[in-house]
Order: C-alpha cells, then structure tokens, then sequence
C-alpha cells in the first residue's frame, strides 16, 4: 500500500507557486441566506475546465521531468480529474489517455473529446484495479493518480490555503468526498494554519464509504447508486487514502438527494452560480445545519452539471437516475 503523508505548508505553497498562470485564485463569497451558519463559496467552479481538478492534475503533471513529461501521461477518472489532466497535457502539447468508467456522464465525455484526449471505456471492476495499482502495464505514459499521489494531494491542498488567507476564522471546510484527495489536501494545510477548524466531508446518503468506513474502523464495499450526482458516493474509500483520511478528516456527513438539488437551485437563484452535484452537497450540509454553526467554507468544487440536469432542477424535480 502507498504511504501517503499530510501535506506540508511548504508543499501546497510550492504548488501553488506552480499553479500560478494555469489555474485560478478563485474568490471565496458570503451566500445570504437564512441558515445555522454564516455561509461562504469557495467557488472552484470558475476554473478553466469548471472544477478544482486542474489544481492537483497541474501541479503533478508540472512536477515531473521534461523528459518524462514528454512520453505522455494517462489517468483513470469519471470525468473532473480527467478534464484536469487533459486540459494540462494540452496546454503543455503532451499526449494524454483517460481510462472512464461506464457511468461518466455526456458531457463530460463530450469535454474531454474537445480537449483532444483519447479515451478509454472500462468496466467498473478493472477501472478500481487500475486505481489500486496505479497505473496499467499496458498503458504508455505516466499515470497521474486522481487522488492517491503526494503532488495531487499538494495541488489540492491549495484550495484550503486560500480559504485559510480569506476567511482567518473559519471554523469548517465542508468538502465533497469522493476519492478523498481534496478533503485531505485541504484537511493537511488547515488543521497547521487553523487548529481549531473543522474539515468535513460531505457525501450523499444512499452510499456513503467515508461514514461507513469511520464506524467500521476500515474501508468497506457499499453498492453503487447510479445518479445525477458524480464524483461521490462512489461505492468504497480508496484503499490507500483511509490511513491519511482517518488522520487529518475530521467528521462526515451525508445529504439526501432531495437536499442537493435544492441548493443547486438555490445557489443558482440566488448567486447564478451553477454547481453540479457533488459540489452542491457542502452548500446542502451547510443549509441543513449538519454542518455545525460559526463560519463554514463550503467547496463548490466544480460546475459540470448536465444542462438537462440542471432543467430538470430549476423546474423544481430531482433528475431521475441516468
């Protein structure tokens, strides 16, 4: 198994360093609302490719030699991670694979065929056994690991620096969890600079891994619920994240759904910001007071939401399962 540390204050202000002119300082605002909390949006959403994934997929691919970086590079992602790694590869004229699983939504797809990538459909059991591996023997290039790599981890962690340089007192992060990259990153850099802030991940409750793996005291399996939400509720916590997980996140809790949808919509009338859905769960804690009270950040961690998705919202509905 990969022994992953937290990050140093150090790495993530390299990183940024790094970053810098590839993604963006992206604002963090106060949304004006009636609720528990004093609630501010950290918007990732405005990223070039609508999500924060560009920070972690920069900041690896920028890490490696020239000479490496030359063969190419190759990741297994649903959909964010891989526009990231995409946008990077050809922005630096590299070539560049991504290996999907089945359920990555349309547009998506759509976005990465755009960005040049060739593309790779694989079943749901040898796609976690690339992700276990890290890497394919089969696949040239170097592979950029979506979340379990200490250059990943260091990209993500930027996210928590600048919530930390704009909002001193905070006293939670709510972060979406999925593979557990973003949560830790920004958990690393917080907890040194804020002690007493909180970091909680946010996942949906038809499955959510973090919260079963926190009362099972380890990762297990939970089955996997097709819906308009991608990226979390993923069906288990990767198996190298737990250790570092367990250390630095805090707490978890879940939103239905229902409650997702909502602050989507919410979020789009009042702040006409659109944020799919698994960025939407931090907004949706935060609402429902799951989230605890004082000053929370919540990452809006991308914007990629299927438009007939987002109609479907807007109208008042919950998307049905795709």
């Amino acid at each position: 198994m990969k022994v992953l540390e937290p990050v140093t204050v150090e790495d993530a202000r390299a990183a940024a360093r790094r970053l810098k002119g590839l993604a963006l300082r992206t604002p963090l605002v106060r949304l004006h609302v009636d609720a528990p909390a004093e609630i501010y949006l950290k918007l990732e959403n405005l990223q070039p490719i609508a999500s924060f994934k560009i920070r972690p997929a920069g900041n690896a691919i920028l890490a490696l030699s020239e000479e490496t970086r030359r063969k190419g590079v190759y990741t297994a992602s649903s959909g964010n991670m891989a526009q990231g790694v995409a946008h990077v590869a050809r922005e630096l004229g590299i070539p560049c694979t991504v290996l999907l699983t089945r359920n990555a939504s349309a547009n998506k797809v759509a976005a990465l065929e755009r960005l040049g990538a060739r593309l790779v459909t694989l079943e749901d059991d040898a796609w976690w056994r690339i992700l276990d591996d890290h890497g394919h023997p089969d696949e040239p290039g170097h592979f950029i690991h979506p979340v379990s790599d200490q250059d990943v981890l260091a990209g993500d962690a930027t996210v928590g620096l600048e919530i930390v340089e704009d909002l001193p007192d905070v006293d939670t992060v709510l972060v979406p969890y999925g593979g557990g990259g973003l949560a830790s990153g920004i958990a690393s850099v917080v907890h040194v600079l804020r002690p007493s802030a909180r970091i909680v991940g946010v996942e949906p409750d038809y499955c959510a891994p973090l919260a079963a793996a926190r009362e099972a005291g380890r990762p297990v399996e939970l089955p996997f619920v097709d819906t308009f939400v991608i990226g979390i509720g993923v069906g288990r916590v990767v198996e190298d994240m737990w250790p570092l997980v367990r250390r630095v996140v805090d707490d978890a809790v879940s939103v239905s759904l229902a409650e997702i949808a909502s602050a989507i919509r919410l979020l789009c009338e009042r702040q006409r910001i659109v944020a799919e859905g698994a960025s939407a769960a931090p907004v949706a804690a935060a609402l429902s007071g799951r989230g605890g009270g004082g000053k929370i950040a919540c990452v809006v961690s991308g914007g990629n939401l299927n438009t007939a998705d987002l109609a479907t919202i807007l109208r008042g509905g919950v998307p049905t399962a795709r």
